[in-house]
């Protein structure tokens, strides 16, 4: 059976590489779609069938990691692996909790992304050695840490989306056009945001979304 597989990259040589990689390696898997954003993702998977989604963690308009998390809510098989340039625990973290069964490091994607393709295509998991290494030691870190001392945020699938659109320099009319929301609806989103953050200037919201991994500015 072939493994129908749809590509997500914002750079065109990225995509390129994959696409080479995958056609030359593996005679059972056929890229089926190639995507430059998180809404052309959504959008295709609406319409075609998608074994495995690869997906860029930065990429603009709906990142890799919100892009995962709606693919899920939309079906719950969805399979997704997310491809990226950071290591960072907290980004496999929300990677994972979103709902993707892999996370690769785009320096070791030649070696990994037909392994990882394949185990995750049988529900299994796959993460990149170097990620798997400090997933473990900051799990190791964190039973040794009272949870009284962690403070999350959480914010919602709509605030996050905002708050990308918010750091890659959309102004709210901008954004409530590009989502179909009112102006007022996106005041009190971009309100709500600030509350819950407790910050006050759109340079804070601009680093913060940065520091998350919403947005790759």
């Amino acid at each position: 059976m072939t493994i129908k597989v749809l590509i997500a990259d914002d750079h065109p040589l990225v995509r390129e590489g994959l696409r080479h990689i995958i056609n030359k390696s593996s005679s059972i898997m056929e890229i089926i779609a190639e995507a430059s954003n998180g809404e052309e993702v959504l959008n295709i998977a609406r319409k075609r069938r998608v074994d495995v989604f690869i997906l860029d963690i930065g990429m603009p308009v709906l990142n890799g990691i919100e892009t995962t998390a709606r693919l899920k809510a939309m079906n719950s098989e969805n399979k997704v692996i997310i491809l990226s340039v950071h290591d960072s625990q907290t980004l496999v973290d929300r990677a994972l909790k979103n709902g993707a069964r892999g996370y690769i490091l785009k320096d070791n994607a030649p070696e990994e992304v037909i392994q990882a393709i394949q185990e995750v295509h049988k529900g299994r998991f796959f993460l990149s050695p170097t990620v798997t290494k400090f997933i473990v030691d900051g799990f190791i870190n964190r039973l040794n840490r009272r949870r009284g001392d962690e403070t999350t945020v959480l914010l919602t699938s709509r605030e996050k989306e905002i708050l990308q659109l918010i750091s890659e320099g959309f102004t709210n009319k901008e954004i409530a056009a590009k989502l179909h929301l009112s102006l007022n609806t996106v005041n009190v989103h971009r309100k709500n945001l600030m509350n819950k953050l407790g910050m006050h200037k759109h340079a804070d919201l601009i680093r913060y979304a940065i520091k998350e991994g919403i947005s790759k500015l």
